[in-house]
């Protein structure tokens, strides 16, 4: 067994929080000397106080906006699995609706977000279906793209012993494509967060159901530069730990058999 400080989980962890910490020490530290305002730009121990202050309707927000987040990264990994499981078993089907999974992708979501919350009427599944059209195509490249990296070896193995598609997808394409769908998972969790913040922008909603983008707004509004800076702290946090999710998903899943996960680890 490897000593703690040589340890390679350990240096994983501990490199980014020292930087971490060396890199707000020097924002205190400077911002203090240099007098900035903190209308204009606050220093971590505003923020921290803000947060303090600001604790309870903060976490309220980020428990909204993180609802609207994990039920569109839900919808993304179903709709996006079922479409890539859709064009894998017809190329005519891909090469005819992959277009417009691309136009879906490219198509800002500030500029559909309107119509969306026009056409329909509950704000919640408005906000969750704006987040699922940013989410969604990663799940669907990633995993198409899996499904069809297959051995050509196996593939023919399997072609002699007449296995019929749903065997061979469920022997072969879904086991080697599962690094490509964890890879599409860790995109596409981060921009189901990006997409409820981005809707709830436009959508300006507010009272107690209100995310962190209205709180962003309110605090805009006010002036009150620390508790903005709070908010977008959480976003950020948030979205760091729906990644380290996803990698330890990833980890989990593949860390037995897939040479990626094994590779790693030695």
């Amino acid at each position: 067994m490897k000593p703690l400080l040589q340890s390679e989980a350990f240096v994983r962890i501990a490199a980014p929080v020292a930087v971490g910490v060396v890199l707000l020490t020097l924002w205190e530290i400077g911002f203090r000397l240099a007098s900035v305002p903190v209308y204009l730009f606050p220093k971590p121990s505003d923020i921290f106080t803000s947060f303090l202050h600001n604790g309870p309707s903060l976490l309220r927000a980020l428990l909204a906006t993180l609802r609207v987040t994990l039920q569109a990264f839900a919808a993304a990994i179903v709709l996006g699995t079922l479409i890539a499981f859709m064009f894998v078993q017809s190329r005519a089907i891909e090469v005819s609706l992959f277009p417009y999974a691309v136009l879906l992708q490219v198509t800002p979501v500030v500029a559909v977000a309107p119509l969306v919350i026009i056409l329909v009427k509950n704000t919640q599944a408005s906000l969750t279906i704006c987040a699922t059209l940013v989410a969604l195509f990663p799940i669907i490249s990633n995993t198409t793209l899996g499904l069809r990296s297959v051995d050509p070896g196996l593939a023919n193995y399997f072609r002699m012993n007449r296995a019929g598609r749903l065997k061979t997808l469920i022997k072969l394409r879904i086991p080697g494509a599962l690094p490509y769908f964890f890879g599409g998972l860790r995109i596409s969790s981060g921009l189901a967060l990006i997409g409820a913040v981005v809707a709830e922008f436009v959508a300006g909603t507010g009272g107690r159901s209100s995310g962190l983008a209205y709180e962003i707004l309110d605090a805009g509004f006010t002036l009150d530069i620390p508790r903005m800076f709070a908010a977008l702290f959480l976003i950020t946090l948030t979205g760091v730990a729906l990644f380290a999710a996803m990698v330890a998903l990833s980890r989990l899943a593949l860390s037995n058999w897939h040479e990626s996960e094994i590779r790693a680890e030695t």
